[in-house]
């Protein structure tokens, strides 16, 4: 049986499609791994599943408990998630700075790549273009 890591995954791999993942079953299950084995990476990864269930505010509320933590300082994927809810809720300027702020930790060429895009998109939208 796999742990509740795997068994969010699960969630992910067996949905027909991106629309169709049941995000507050994931929510929900990052909420119960975190009762028994409690780390701000799994908190992160549930900021990401209730933003996509309940909608990007919830997620950023998530997100600001966790902005504090020591264990995620330096971590990129705290600011990329945060660009990511804030893109969703069309605040483009916020969006790309926190997606330069991620663009600064991110060591992956390819992870570079994609935040460096999500830059240019933001400032595309919010020109209005």
């Amino acid at each position: 049986m796999p742990d509740g890591r795997g068994v969010c995954q699960q969630c992910h791999a067996l949905a027909p499609s991106w629309e169709a993942t049941d995000w507050r079953a994931i929510a929900a299950l990052y909420a119960a791994l975190a009762a028994i084995d409690p780390s701000p990476v799994v908190e992160l990864k549930r900021a990401v599943a209730v933003g996509m269930a309940e909608g990007p505010e919830a997620g950023l509320r998530l997100l600001d408990a966790l902005a504090s933590s020591p264990a995620l300082r330096g971590y990129h994927l705290l600011p990329a998630t945060r660009a990511d809810l804030l893109r969703r809720l069309a605040r483009w300027p916020e969006a790309a700075a926190a997606y330069r702020s991620a663009l600064a930790l991110a060591r992956n060429r390819r992870e570079r790549a994609f935040l460096e895009g999500r830059i240019e998109e933001c400032e595309r939208a919010g020109r209005g273009g």
